[in-house]
């Protein structure tokens, strides 16, 4: 993949210039607070966040705002800043014009090669800002010897980030359902685990050469950056967190985000400050935001949020052509802001060096001739890129790409630990009428989480299939315990209490589910049976017609309705 074309940004962000002596990039606090020590302080926020949302909506709310939205400020720069604009004109002007086109037909098609570029070079693009600020930090403790250590210093942070991954039984399903439906190649257990062992074994490698070095150049008095150890310390602890000790991976894609934002908003909003004052030639949209005025930080974060609420309009979009193009146009916005942070940001040139504070010699000769001619190294990157992309669409278009049933059986082969990947099988089969053969993998995803809400709804939904009544319903309590939310398994609990004589019960479960979620048709017909047994005809038509708006081929609520209707014209 062209994950080498997208060395991001931050490496490279240019900030206000520090005093030469000093070891931070703003201040110690401010340093801590945004770039340093920030998951201390976003464990607990999350925490409380979570008594009151679900992780489906902060996960939702963190991949508009905050994902989508923290593209902005670079695009900002690219666009508002002449002299670099003129400097890449034609990647500026050609790149969008190509990239949207591509991932908006990509989301009308249905094509899933291009979520997989977007994945990948995600992590990528978040490891390296995870050494571009490790790079910084080093090199204004040590200067030119900085330059020493980039190479262990990149590894290091290359291999920590792919382990997290690599181990990670919930990214790699994500990923593997994702890249099987693009037309991937399937994976057996044998081949995964051996993968993991030789990453593992990579990471030990490197881990060793890495405090090797820096012991060795500690020793020597060759200057090295605590907070940069401390840095490398907080972002790789909380990656390994993030995918590897939450209980569900929407959190903790979350969590991971937030903190990649805060960091590069606070370091490219102090950067184009710089610029502004800096530069004469600055001037229009780039010099009325950036200018240094408490007030206009509010306007920047509003700027960000309203670009980042385009990614939560597409999901509402009521026309299904549209709602694909603008959701292929949020992935493209995630490809150019990877793609663009690949180079509009250099710790080589020497301005960046100065602005931050760091040696001029620090990053290596900034005008060292190239071996090869630029536009051959740039377009050898993108061919990295293109040709296993363009290799998975074209599998994926002529139907060879695997069928839901077989990519989740593979997944669930290749991932034995995963208590989701086995619930996603048992699901599928579930649906093609195989209840027998579903429940032990149920069973199986049980004994791996017991803690699964839908897990207890599908074991419902097996034993009411089964005529094993007394059993679904204690499931279906189960579920409602773990997710007290839990719509579907407050409907169909109600219907068995329904069966059970319990009206009143019933009803609560019914109303409950209509309140957690409006779209619960079946929810609604059958409130709407026990009002007509109630006498309460107007509210039982008031259900039923709301039931029938959402799904209008709906037998049953059709019936109650004329029924509902006969009885109030008496």
């Amino acid at each position: 993949m062209a994950v080498a074309q997208a060395a991001p940004s931050l490496a490279a962000a240019r900030l206000p210039a520090a005093p030469a002596a000093s070891r931070w990039i703003l201040s110690r606090w401010r340093d801590l607070a945004l770039f340093v020590a920030t998951p201390a302080l976003l464990l607990p926020l999350f925490a409380l966040a979570q008594t009151r949302w679900t992780a489906q909506d902060i996960y939702l709310f963190v991949a508009a705002f905050g994902a989508m939205g923290h593209h902005l400020p670079g695009m900002i720069r690219a666009y508002g800043d002449p002299s670099l604009f003129e400097r890449f004109r034609t990647r500026f002007i050609f790149a969008p014009i190509a990239i949207v086109g591509i991932c908006a037909l990509c989301s009308v098609w249905g094509v899933k090669a291009m979520e997989v570029v977007a994945f990948v070079w995600g992590i990528w693009h978040g490891m390296m800002q995870t050494y571009g600020f490790a790079r910084i930090y080093d090199s204004k403790a040590s200067g030119a010897l900085a330059a020493r250590r980039a190479r262990a210093d990149f590894l290091f942070c290359l291999t920590w980030f792919a382990a997290g991954v690599v181990l990670s039984p919930m990214r790699m399903r994500t990923f593997l359902d994702l890249f099987y439906e693009s037309g991937g190649p399937a994976f057996s257990a044998n081949t995964l685990e051996a993968v993991r062992i030789a990453m593992l074994a990579a990471v030990g490698l490197v881990t060793l050469v890495f405090a090797w070095q820096h012991v060795t150049d500690w020793r020597r008095g060759r200057g090295l950056s605590g907070i940069k150890l401390l840095l490398l310390a907080t972002s790789l602890a909380f990656w390994w967190y993030c995918n590897n000790g939450v209980a569900n991976i929407l959190v903790g894609i979350a969590l991971f985000e937030v903190f990649h934002d805060v960091q590069y908003l606070s370091i490219v909003w102090l950067y184009n400050q710089n610029r502004v004052e800096r530069d004469p030639g600055i001037g229009g949209f780039l010099r009325f935001v950036f200018r240094r005025s408490g007030s206009l930080v509010g306007l920047y974060v509003g700027l960000v949020f309203a670009y980042g609420a385009i990614a939560l309009l597409a999901g509402g979009v009521p026309s299904p052509l549209l709602k694909q193009v603008l959701l292929g146009v949020v992935t493209a916005s995630a490809i150019l802001h990877f793609y663009y942070d690949g180079f509009i940001w250099k710790v080589r040139e020497s301005s960046t060096r100065q602005s931050l504070g760091i040696d001029p010699g620090a990053g290596g000769p900034a005008n060292a001739r190239p071996r090869f001619q630029p536009w051959l190294i740039h377009g050898s990157r993108w061919a990295l890129l293109v040709v296993p992309f363009a290799t998975l669409c074209f599998i994926q278009l002529t139907g060879r790409a695997m069928p839901l049933d077989a990519r989740r059986a593979v997944v669930a082969q290749t991932l034995p630990s995963d208590a989701q990947a086995q619930l996603n099988y048992g699901m599928v089969l579930h649906e093609q009428g195989r209840v027998d053969e579903a429940v032990p993998y149920y069973e199986a995803a049980k004994a791996l989480n017991p803690n699964l809400s839908d897990l207890e709804y599908y074991l419902g939904l097996a034993a009411s299939d089964r005529g094993e009544i007394p059993d679904a319903a204690a499931h279906y309590r189960r579920a409602i315990e773990l997710d007290p939310k839990s719509p579907s398994a407050r409907a169909n609990l109600g219907a068995i209490l329904v069966e059970q004589r319990k009206p009143r019960e019933a009803r609560e479960q019914f109303e409950r589910s209509i309140a957690a979620n409006p779209q619960q048709a079946f929810a609604r017909a059958k409130l709407a049976d026990l009002l007509i047994d109630e006498g309460e005809y107007a509210e039982a038509v008031r259900q039923y017609s709301a039931a029938l708006n959402v799904r209008p081929q709906f037998p049953e609520a059709r019936d109650g309705l004329a029924r509902a209707q006969a009885f109030l014209r008496k």
